[in-house]
């Protein structure tokens, strides 16, 4: 097994787990169908959050027992978890800007390739992170400042590169539109092709580096945006990949204790060898993805980043039918 359910815990862990997936989609809805859902979650509470933590930070530094012993302080004081959370943050809040087309930012067409460039940064984050491990305890273990047991070695080396290749797997950077309700940012381009390559990369690395977490950020909070994408909202998986993720970084940075410690926690078995295997396959997968899309562009003879590739395919005309007709944009 890659997790360690089971014993007296396994139905709390099992509930747990339906309870993080069913919610994160429930909070993904209520985000994307209003303007004030999208505010409430993307800019009022990480504002309120933001003072939060600040007050921690210059609390624990005053010698405040409170918050030298708040398990924000104690459990989630690693840089990834606020890289996490403030980069997932700035995603949802420009694809916001692209969805409502907010100001001259949101209608200009040099933003459109902002997606890119903020899931190419999410993605890098967790990269560093897989090679820090392998860089602090090649073939051996190391204590994170969280307290966290993790395995240096090739596993963080395959996927860290896995990573990388899933970058250049986005293809059609510009190939951004608007839902007809306005309610959804999308990216026709962003197929399944991806979309798979970019979830077994991204299970592998939380199982590499989170492996506390790994059994609902690896699995609810990934499979989430992927079901909504596949059953109702054709070509929305990033914008739902990102208001997922930010949700899910805001609930675990204010209560960490329900994944660290708790009837509901759930870790991984933490084996090097079953880690290898796992980085294998996304990195497999990875290079699968990138050879099918220059397979693609070659075909059409497009270029994969300026252009879209998917053009034609049952997923992307899915979601081109969602889009609404642009007009006020510019350069």
């Amino acid at each position: 097994m890659l997790f360690d359910v089971y014993g007296d815990t396994a139905v709390f862990q099992w509930v747990g787990w339906v309870v993080v997936f069913v919610g994160l989609i429930l909070m993904n809805e209520f985000a994307r169908r209003t303007k004030a859902g999208g505010i409430i979650c993307f800019l009022v509470v990480p504002a309120i959050l933001t003072v939060y933590f600040i007050a921690i930070s210059i609390s624990a530094a005053a010698g405040a027992q409170w918050a030298l012993n708040n398990p924000t302080y104690t459990d989630m004081n690693s840089w990834f978890h606020y890289a996490k959370l403030y980069a997932a943050t700035i995603g949802c809040i420009g694809f916001m800007a692209l969805k409502y087309r907010w100001g001259k930012i949101g209608k200009s067409h040099w933003f459109k390739a902002f997606p890119f460039v903020i899931v190419a940064i999410n993605i890098l984050i967790a990269v560093v992170s897989d090679f820090e491990s392998a860089v602090r305890a090649f073939g051996t273990t190391w204590v994170s400042s969280e307290g966290v047991t993790l395995y240096g070695g090739w596993h963080n080396v395959f996927n860290g590169i896995a990573g990388i290749i899933n970058i250049f797997c986005m293809t059609g950077w510009w190939g951004i539109y608007v839902s007809k309700k306005k309610q959804d940012m999308l990216w026709p381009d962003m197929t399944w092709v991806f979309i798979l390559a970019y979830d077994l990369w991204n299970f592998c690395y939380t199982y590499n580096c989170l492996p506390t977490h790994s059994w609902y950020c690896g699995l609810a909070l990934l499979l989430a945006p992927t079901v909504a994408n596949a059953i109702w909202n054709k070509g929305g998986w990033i914008q739902n990949r990102a208001y997922t993720l930010a949700i899910w970084c805001m609930f675990c940075q204010v209560c960490p204790m329900f994944a660290n410690d708790s009837v509901f926690a759930v870790n991984s078995v933490n084996n090097p060898d079953i880690n290898l295997a796992i980085s294998v396959i996304a990195l497999v997968a990875n290079i699968a993805a990138l050879g099918y899309i220059v397979y693609r562009a070659k075909k059409l003879g497009v270029n994969p980043y300026t252009h879209e590739v998917f053009t034609g395919t049952r997923d992307f005309v899915k979601a081109m039918d969602r889009r609404e007709e642009e007009s006020g944009e510019t350069a």
